[in-house]
Order: C-alpha cells, then sequence, then structure tokens
C-alpha cells in the first residue's frame, strides 16, 4: 500500500475530536464501576495544562489488569457506536500489546510499514502486578523487552527497508511466529504478577521507568481536562515525578514532537478506507 503522506493536520481538531472519545470511556467507566485513570502524558497535561498539552495529539488512559480485562469481555455492549475497543482479542492483525478506544468514523495509518487501518484513538495502558526483587524484575523486563520486539517486527513490513540482507530478520520472523501466538506470549509475561497481589505495579509500555508502588493509583481522582471532568492518579506529583522528573517545566521547543501520523482522514471511516484500496480487516 502507498498513500500521499498526510500528516500535515490541524492539532487542535484532532485533540477536539478525541475528546468525545474519553466523555465515552469515562461513561461507560463509571457506569459498570470500572477503574481508569488519566496516564502518561495525558495526565501531565491535566495537571499542568488543565488539557492537552499543546504539541501533544493522541491521548492515554490506564485501567488495573481486572478492570482492563472486564471492559475487553463487554466493550461490544456497552461502548456506543461510533467507539469501538480494539485490540488482540478482537483483530488478528492487531499489532501492539494494549488494546485501543477507537472512533471508526475515522481513519488513521501511524505509520508506512504498519499496513493497518484504524479510527482516531486512546490508547489504554494493563497496569499489572510486578515483583520487587530486583533480580526478578529484570528477568522480567527483558523478557517482555524481547518477545514485544519481535511482537513489532512480526506487525511491520518486512521489507521497510528495501528487499536485501535488512529484510531477512524480519521475514524469519515472518515465518517463524504468528502474531496470534506472539500476541499470547506478551499477555503471558505482561500478566505474571496478578494486579490486586502487589504492592508495585507495572505500565509495561515504559519498561523500568513504569514501576509505580499501586498506592500512588490509589481511588481515582477528579481533574479538569479540556473544562471537562475525567479520572485521574490520586497522587498525581508522585506518579509524574517518577515519569518526568521536574514535569511542571515545559521541555525545550525542540523535544516538543507530536506524532506526525502518516495518514489522516477525520472524514473517512477506516473500514472504508480499507475497503477502497484493498485492504482485509480480519476479526
Amino acid at each position: 500500500m502507498r498513500l500521499v503522506h498526510s500528516a500535515n493536520y490541524d492539532i487542535k481538531t484532532l485533540q477536539t475530536r478525541l475528546v468525545p472519545i474519553l466523555e465515552c470511556i469515562d461513561k461507560v467507566c463509571r457506569e459498570h464501576h470500572l477503574r481508569y485513570y488519566l496516564w502518561a502524558g495525558t495526565m501531565l497535561g491535566a495537571v499542568r495544562h488543565k488539557g492537552f498539552i499543546p504539541w501533544d495529539d493522541d491521548m492515554d488512559i490506564c485501567m488495573p489488569r481486572p478492570d482492563y480485562d472486564t471492559l475487553l469481555a463487554h466493550c461490544h455492549e456497552w461502548m456506543p457506536a461510533p467507539f469501538e475497543v480494539v485490540g488482540p482479542h478482537n483483530r488478528s492483525d492487531y499489532p501492539y500489546p494494549f488494546a485501543k478506544v477507537e472512533d471508526s468514523s475515522t481513519t488513521v495509518i501511524e505509520r508506512p510499514d504498519f499496513n493497518f487501518p484504524e479510527g482516531i484513538y486512546i490508547d489504554i495502558f494493563p497496569i499489572d502486578g510486578i515483583a520487587t526483587d530486583a533480580t526478578a524484575v529484570n528477568r522480567h523486563i527483558r523478557h517482555y523487552k524481547f518477545f514485544r520486539h519481535i511482537l513489532f517486527l512480526r506487525g511491520r513490513d518486512p521489507f521497510k527497508h528495501g528487499r536485501g540482507p535488512r529484510s531477512w530478520w524480519p521475514l524469519l520472523i515472518h515465518k517463524l511466529f504468528t502474531l496470534k501466538w506472539l500476541q499470547n506470549k506478551v499477555q503471558d509475561i505482561m500478566t505474571q504478577y496478578g494486579y490486586e497481589e502487589c504492592d508495585h505495579v507495572i505500565d509495561h509500555d515504559f519498561n523500568e521507568r513504569g514501576i509505580i508502588e499501586k498506592r500512588w493509583m490509589g481511588t481515582p481522582k477528579e481533574y479538569e481536562f479540556e473544562k471537562k471532568t475525567f479520572l485521574g492518579v490520586a497522587d498525581a506529583d508522585a506518579y509524574l515525578t517518577q515519569m518526568y522528573g521536574d514535569y511542571m517545566t515545559p521541555p525545550p521547543k525542540e523535544k516538543q514532537i507530536q506524532h506526525n501520523f502518516y495518514y489522516l482522514n477525520l472524514e473517512l471511516p477506516y473500514r472504508e478506507f480499507a475497503q477502497q484500496n484493498g485492504i482485509h480487516i480480519p476479526s
């Protein structure tokens, strides 16, 4: 698939379209007594800007693993159109180890080497338990990083760098592993330690930096975000200091980087886009 690069979009328009997805998540979670938290840059935005970080063109939430699993199990009945939960539980071509809530009336392709059309989205990071023994933690994270990288290569176009020697390793991975097997392997690693049984928890997407004391999350606390109210981390200062250090000081201009999605269309449903471009979306 070859597309005209379409990353020159108005970031404020995209941010405006993301907020209704978060409103839907908030409504579903409150109705069904599920814990969710504004997370990563979205949590930082809530504290520092009372909304989006100005250059941020995505949103993140997290959910404790038990709540995350419940949402995935019931998403078809709970999530109203055009919003939907997409993840390894319901798309066999899904290349990420966490789910997303997407607006199916839009189309985005994150990168040219991922032939994966989807709607604009909010990432949902599952939060899992983690050991406190340093040796066990190091072994766990090495294991996760290895299979997460293999999953990334399996979801990517093996010919990203041409058809020479640089394609041989990705091609071998395509021959040796299915996405489904790798997803199951990565999920098994992530859930090695139970959330409820551990005092420390981990967002695997951030590896070592993603390990925090579970009490910092606490009971979800209300925060203003774009003049609306959503739920976030109870001890935001401890969490954001762990993640970003001096989090109230914005980074220098050269580090204020947005995604620049490869392709974005806020008016075209991604299934229609896939049909127009001969892309099969499996279930």
